[in-house]
């Protein structure tokens, strides 16, 4: 990494409050165009054919069109810095367009699904078990990202609230509601991780800690165990992730006739745009509904 891209990275820190995720996506973009670009002067040497040129290598490389539009963002506003730093006087990125990118439907299950996801997660009768239970319930009745949800600390739920104040993305804050069914398995869960603390142990700050470096369960670990659950509910695995859970919390809402500015908060989401894509697969599922259950419908 260049002593460039490095004061960078902590401007982008310090002054954005950029998270960590956030920082080794920029790291990771920015490597990959100073190793391409290296007969070409790196990063800071590179000229506007040799960005394009760069740019152009992405898709025949087989990289999808969000994560090509993620890295030129990353350059774009690397040149932007080094232009205010003084260390270029021009933007060689400047002239790349932005990759056209259709949106695809997020995957999301049934509510019979998200029932089936509970039986097999609780089935097995033991402290792993209501911990898997009161991931998923908490994930589905609230719509949590799974950094939110895995980065939760224990003394936000200690007093059984009914919402949760939870920091997301651009450090911003929102509330996050809990339903009867998220309580109750969370405090089934407080009770097994407490007794499974050993006498005098200091208690781990994290409401679903772990032994590994960050100190709470990674999303790694969240997906397999969902994964587990998924084959135990005869639901296809690839369907069911940790990101699933928080696009059934919005399509659910939509089709119970939520309306879509208070979906849009409670998912946090900055762009009444971004939110839209759920009332898409409210529709599609609500047509379908229509075309299948209705007496009137006619097979085509």
């Amino acid at each position: 990494m260049t002593p460039q891209v490095e004061a960078f990275l902590e401007m982008m820190a310090v002054e954005r409050d950029a998270s960590p995720h956030t920082l080794s996506a920029y790291g990771r973009d920015l490597a990959d165009a100073e190793v391409w670009l290296g007969d070409a002067g790196g990063l800071m040497g590179a000229n506007e054919a040799a960005l394009e040129a760069w740019f152009a290598d992405l898709s025949r490389r087989g990289l999808s069109a969000a994560t090509a539009a993620r890295r030129r963002s990353s350059v774009r506003q690397f040149y932007r810095f080094a232009l205010g730093e003084g260390w270029r006087t021009d933007d060689p990125s400047r002239r790349i367009d932005a990759p056209k990118q259709g949106r695809s439907l997020p995957k999301i299950l049934s509510r019979d699904e998200i029932e089936a996801l509970l039986l097999a997660a609780g089935a097995a009768d033991s402290a792993a078990g209501l911990r898997l239970v009161a991931l998923v319930e908490m994930a589905y009745a609230s719509g949590l990202r799974v950094s939110e949800l895995l980065g939760l600390r224990v003394e936000a739920v200690r007093r059984d609230p009914a919402y949760l104040i939870v920091r997301g993305k651009g450090g911003k804050e929102r509330l996050a509601p809990l339903n009867a069914a998220a309580r109750a398995s969370i405090k089934a869960w407080l009770t097994a991780r407490d007794a499974a603390r050993k006498p005098k142990a200091p208690d781990s700050v994290w409401l679903f800690p772990s032994h590994g470096k960050t100190g709470h369960l990674t999303p790694r670990r969240f997906a397999q165990l969902l994964d587990q659950a998924a084959i135990t509910a005869n639901i296809d695995p690839a369907r069911v992730s940790p990101h699933v859970l928080r696009h059934a919390f919005a399509t659910h809402l939509l089709e119970g006739g939520a309306d879509l500015r208070v979906v849009q908060t409670l998912l946090g989401h900055a762009d009444i745009s971004t939110t839209q894509i759920y009332t898409h697969v409210a529709t599609d599922r609500l047509s379908q509904v229509v075309h299948s259950k209705h007496p009137l419908a006619k097979d085509d």
